[in-house]
């Protein structure tokens, strides 16, 4: 729009000082003849005013000016609050009005902005409208419409622009919602004791205090547990740690009727056992140069406590030295394997032969804490072959493979260079998977060689490395609720030595005395799951061979998605999915499951209620306000009006924009009104009178 402003304007010829002291001196000439009355003072006066005026320069200044529209700014919150039930389509169809009633005013402009959801950081609100005024000039803008529930988790002290603000919520005011709040939740806890969770359970908008509410808990798919708790007031909750790893926790108090949403009255939290200190037992049956490599390997976890005996003196040696002058400790057998055996982690019996040390009963012992789900590992030499061979006492029962006998070849044990191969089902397994400078396939080993194994005959379990002609060379297995491992040669101190270019002693032992110990990283047979930025990986190891089966992955609202992972190597298949439900996702594969939390009470979910209370204030210094879209079908949206500088941008049933008048000035064109040619002869011909007149 166009428009023509005339205006009169002066461009001084002189400085405006020294037109000033010229209208001073003037003044002091006219002083004494208006003090006498003289005749022509007044023409004189006339005279000296037309030449001041005429040395001001005024000037008929018209200029044409280009009215720029104004700029409305239109925010709609797409947040999870903002859509839950019929809000969403309430704020679209706010919108939809808002934008044709735009459309009949020609001087505005209606820019739209889109807030996504802002996920573990809130509805960022003002955020948004700040990077929108970026690109907006301030003196166009005519006011702000936030189509939002009022959940805003950026509100700041003051506004950062100086136009009204209006918020428009869907629904009523005066809503209600409970929640569960978790108080205090411990990332870890330690198996065998019990950890403890602080929560609330409160009902938001509620006129009616106190009560109590049934609260549901639930631990990976086991059946649940129903506790009542006092509504408002802090509830502890006492959770036992039974086994290593993350366990999730999901806790569900009973909706309230007439709530917003149930959405927040889940609460998910995820513990992960440790173990404290580990507790192993190493018994070396005698001294020999692969002892220190054990003992070493345990004692650098400072997590281990160890315990270390070796047999120094057997019961058959007997050169009749007096035992007062003995200087060595009887091996407690009763109380290590009778007393405290359970206790213990992990036993370790490096090249340890029965020679009447232990008696069958104490064997047998070790043989049901095996079964029981504790942890033995063998590291066996020429020992394992002779009468004395733990594989021909009751703890034989247990072991995963039996010496060969002396005709099966050259008996069982086995003279010659060789390096340890990973089998096939050994890249699979999580003890001897991706070990450094092992086999690729028929290639050879990069680790050092040794020189000498047990020929045995595997009995149950798997193989995961091999010596020549296919012998086991570590053989394990699960017994009852136990685990065993039997490694066939007592050369792999050699690898610590670095002989041939070493191998990876540390990481092989270390993994294995791990995954008999049940760290659930180093389970073989396992299906895990993980939810990280909003997508559910389900990664399945197993050892073994073929097409990994199909997975189903059952969401927080019951709903059910099958898909085949994808094998990505080394035993595992991985399968990704969208996870956006808050809550307890499930996935099996046919004989495990795994579960992973999404949070389910993020900050976008704490207040499910509409409410304009925190934002309110900061609406009212702008001048705007707040309005109610109703409960109704048709949102009852508040008219839309243009409102001049200074005047109330907002009433019961109205919004109004400012109007700015902001231009842009396309052209000035300036008439002198005293040019020279006039003034000067119209200065001469008053003075001209005014001496006459004085003459006279």
């Amino acid at each position: 729009m166009r428009q023509a402003i005339s205006g009169l304007d002066f461009v001084p010829i002189l400085p405006l000082w020294l037109l000033g002291a010229l209208a001073l001196l003037a003044l002091l000439a006219l002083a004494p003849a208006l003090w006498r009355r003289a005749r022509g003072a007044g023409w004189r006066a006339l005279s000296f005013a037309v030449l001041l005026l005429a040395l001001a320069n005024p000037r008929l200044v018209e200029e044409t000016r280009e009215t720029r529209p104004d700029i409305a700014l239109l925010v709609q919150d797409r947040s999870d609050s903002a859509r839950i039930g019929p809000r969403a389509a309430q704020l679209d169809a706010a919108r939809s009005a808002i934008e044709q009633a735009a459309a009949r005013f020609p001087d505005l402009e209606l820019r739209t902005v889109d807030l996504p959801e802002g996920g573990r950081q809130g509805t960022r609100l003002f955020t948004a409208i700040d990077r929108a005024l970026a690109e907006i000039p301030r003196a166009r803008l005519a006011g702000i419409i936030a189509l939002t529930d009022g959940q805003a988790h950026d509100i700041p002290a003051q506004p950062s622009f100086e136009a009204p603000l209006h918020l428009v919520l869907p629904g009523a005011p005066g809503e209600t919602d409970r929640r569960i709040r978790v108080i205090e939740a411990p990332g870890y806890g330690i198996v065998g004791r019990s950890v403890e969770l602080r929560v609330v359970v409160e009902d938001l908008g509620a006129r009616e205090t106190g009560g109590a509410v049934r609260l549901t808990l639930r631990r990976d798919g086991a059946p649940p547990r129903v506790e009542s708790v006092p509504l408002g007031r802090e509830h502890r909750i006492t959770l036992p740690i039974e086994r290593g790893g993350p366990s999730v926790v999901e806790l569900t108090a009973e909706a309230r009727a007439g709530e917003v949403s149930p959405l927040n009255n889940r609460a998910v939290v995820t513990v992960n056992g440790v173990r404290d200190r580990l507790r192993v037992l190493l018994v070396s049956g005698e001294p020999h140069s692969g002892e220190r490599t054990w003992r070493r390997l345990l004692k650098a976890d400072p997590n281990v406590d160890l315990v270390h005996f070796t047999i120094l003196r057997p019961p058959e040696k007997d050169d009749l030295t007096p035992l007062n002058e003995l200087a060595l400790i009887a091996f407690p057998v009763r109380e290590l394997f009778q007393v405290k055996l359970r206790e213990f982690d992990l036993i370790v019996f490096d090249r340890f032969s029965n020679r009447g040390i232990l008696p069958p009963m104490y064997l047998r012992n070790i043989a049901d804490y095996v079964r029981g789900g504790g942890a033995l590992l063998l590291s066996v030499g020429p020992e394992f072959t002779g009468p004395s061979s733990l594989a021909g006492t009751p703890l034989g029962q247990v072991l995963p493979a039996r010496p060969a006998t002396a005709g099966a070849g050259n008996g069982a044990l086995a003279e010659g260079a060789f390096r340890p191969r990973v089998t096939e089902a050994g890249t699979r397994h999580p003890v001897t998977q991706g070990l450094a400078g092992a086999n690729a396939g028929n290639a050879e080993p990069a680790w050092g060689r040794w020189y000498r194994h047990l020929r045995a005959q595997p009995q149950s379990g798997v193989t995961v490395i091999d010596g020549p002609g296919g012998d086991p060379l570590l053989q394990l297995d699960r017994v009852g609720e136990g685990r065993v491992a039997l490694l066939l040669s007592d050369q792999i101190w050699l690898w610590s030595r670095g002989h041939d270019g070493g191998g990876p002693q540390a990481e092989l032992l270390r993994r294995a005395a791990h995954w008999l110990m049940k760290e659930p990283e180093l389970e073989e047979e396992d299906l895990t799951a993980r939810i990280e930025g909003g997508t559910l990986t389900v990664t399945r190891r197993s050892v073994e061979a073929g097409a990994p089966p199909e997975i189903a992955v059952t969401a927080p609202d019951g709903t059910v998605t099958r898909r085949v992972p994808q094998p990505s190597g080394g035993g595992q298949a991985v399968l990704e999915l969208p996870a956006g439900l808050p809550g307890v996702w499930q996935a099996s594969d046919g004989r495990r499951t795994a579960f992973a939390a999404a949070a389910a009470n993020p900050l976008e979910m704490a207040d499910l209620r509409a409410d304009a209370g925190a934002a309110l204030p900061l609406a009212r210094a702008t001048g705007g306000g707040a309005h109610w879209l109703g409960a109704a079908e048709a949102p009852a949206l508040p008219e839309l009006r243009r409102v001049a500088l200074g005047r109330d941008a907002t009433g019961g049933s109205w919004i109004g924009l400012r109007r700015n008048q902001d231009h842009l000035v396309t052209g000035i064109a300036a008439l002198p009104l005293l040019p020279p040619w006039l003034a000067l002869p119209l200065v001469l011909g008053l003075a001209l009178v005014a001496w006459r007149r004085e003459g006279r």
